[in-house]
């Protein structure tokens, strides 16, 4: 947090000495423009990628929008996000990738004929990503993509993005029902989690990422916005049930745009699963316990427990209903994310969004939830971004004074009348 100066411009104030917070988007969206992926292929695909592009029809609107430059111009970005009071950001991936029919994050698995070639697709994201963030040194932490079909290139993927300076650790896929890959828990995994861990790079799970296809019927878009979160939550309790913390105690997972106020909860209902599971061979053993045997030697500790010492939220445009719930989900597992550039993002009214959630919280604990986790998490240097904050960043006065109205043309959920419905 530092001073000073008030208002929407980044000179506004100047010298006043009003604190200001530091504010780091743990969940931002950004790739190249189709063709220009390209030079970061491999040569050897180049030709099936020309005749791949040169029929390919981009199903999403906002890529085809005068704004998508919004993905991949530096400078735009930049000056957009410092204007919303954003000086730092989480990158994760939005276009699509060389070979893909969708965006990765909502891709069906590959079929092996498919397998090179989005392989070579990811790596050509990650590589272009590279240069996204050396181009804005200090300000992006990447996040880089992977696939699991090939623990042992994703291992080599993973090695080379941390050497790279892809500071946002990996992106983990889902394994929805139907993909054919084996289950989260399976140690089949366990040399992915033990690079993350030797590397200290965090494993992202992003919503979207593990819901299985759901047809074409009119329902189907209404069922996967209901079931999406869940699907995506399923990571946690795999990786906790499958003892992946107890193996690589310095594992760190972080799940990204599924809410928050489903954390408190669901770490009752873990905890409750933990306690009649593993009562195999006490005086107190339950119905339950006969399907727990060795699950204590496997997973370590409580679910709950996990959480505290491995686990954090990107917990985009939190919404006030889950605010309350901050000490029980822990003050220093939140970050908060604008999910920039998508239309459910706060942009360009991150300052309403944040006084809408956070009016009355303490300082401190909401300079921790927007930036001091995230910076901590992400390895963010706050010595760089504070003097930035200095002059773009909201000031604790402004987030302090409740917001009367939404803006009338916010698109954000985080304004919607019914956001204190809980999604979980």
């Amino acid at each position: 947090m530092s001073s000073p100066g008030e208002g929407r411009g980044a000179d506004a104030g100047e010298g006043r000495g009003e604190d200001r917070y530091t504010v780091i988007s743990a969940d931002c969206h950004a790739g190249a423009d189709l063709l220009d992926y390209r030079p970061y292929l491999e040569r050897r695909y180049h030709e099936d990628f020309d005749a791949w592009a040169s029929t390919y029809v981009n199903p999403y609107e906002d890529l085809l929008a005068d704004s998508a430059d919004r993905n991949w111009d530096s400078e735009l970005r930049l000056a957009e996000l410092e204007a919303d009071g954003i000086v730092a950001e989480v990158v994760f991936p939005n276009t699509i990738p060389p070979f893909f029919p969708s965006g990765s994050l909502s891709a069906p698995t590959p079929t092996a004929e498919e397998f090179d070639r989005r392989w070579a697709g990811l790596r050509a994201h990650n590589r272009w990503l590279a240069e996204f963030c050396a181009a804005a040194p200090g300000r992006r932490a990447g996040v880089c993509q992977i696939l699991l079909g090939d623990v042992e290139e994703a291992v080599r993927e993973i090695r080379w993005a941390a050497g790279a300076g892809l500071k946002g650790g990996i992106l983990l896929p889902g394994t929805p029902p139907g993909s054919g890959l084996p289950e989260l828990y399976s140690r089949t995994y366990d040399p992915i989690w033990a690079v993350c861990a030797e590397l200290g790079v965090p494993v992202n799970h992003h919503a979207g990422s593990a819901s299985p296809p759901l047809g074409d019927e009119p329902a189907a878009r209404a069922v996967f916005m209901v079931e999406t979160t869940w699907f995506s939550h399923r990571a946690l309790w795999h990786l906790v049930f499958g003892g992946a913390f107890r193996r690589h105690p310095d594992l760190r997972l972080v799940l990204t745009e599924q809410g928050s106020g489903w954390i408190p909860g669901v770490l009752d209902m873990l905890d409750y699963y933990h306690g009649r599971l593993v009562a195999a061979g006490t005086k107190a053993a339950t119905a339950e316990a006969k399907f727990g045997a060795g699950l204590v030697s496997a997973m370590g500790a409580a679910p709950s427990q996990v959480w505290r010492d491995n686990c954090y939220v990107g917990a985009s445009f939190m919404r006030p209903h889950e605010v309350p719930l901050r000490d029980r989900i822990g003050l220093d597992k939140i970050m908060w994310g604008s999910d920039y550039p998508h239309d459910e993002g706060t942009h360009p009214y991150t300052r309403e969004a944040l006084r809408l959630a956070y009016a009355g919280v303490p300082q401190g604990e909401l300079a921790a939830m927007l930036g001091g986790n995230a910076a901590r998490v992400y390895g963010f240097d706050l010595g760089l971004l504070d003097p930035i904050a200095a002059k773009a960043g909201p000031t604790v006065a402004e987030i302090a004074e409740p917001l009367p109205e939404p803006p009338a043309d916010a698109t954000s959920p985080v304004f919607a009348r019914g956001a204190s419905v809980r999604v979980w």
